[in-house]
């Protein structure tokens, strides 16, 4: 039993498996993080750029 616990401990088989596991949920969650921050940025692109043209469509009628 104590072999199969020191067996057991001392293996690192799936180590690389976790590690690259933990590195893509890091990737996933920042490039969500950026993705909601840039979200309200090109709202506001939309909503200038909206306006402009409805100024531009007003004034050339």
């Amino acid at each position: 039993m104590k072999t199969l616990l020191f067996n057991f401990v001392k293996d690192e088989q799936g180590q690389d498996l976790i590690e690259y596991t933990l590195l893509l949920a890091f990737v996933c969650l920042a490039s969500a993080a950026l993705f909601i921050s840039a979200g309200g940025s090109v709202a506001g692109i939309w909503t200038a750029t909206n306006s402009r043209l409805a100024a531009a469509n007003t004034s050339a009628s």
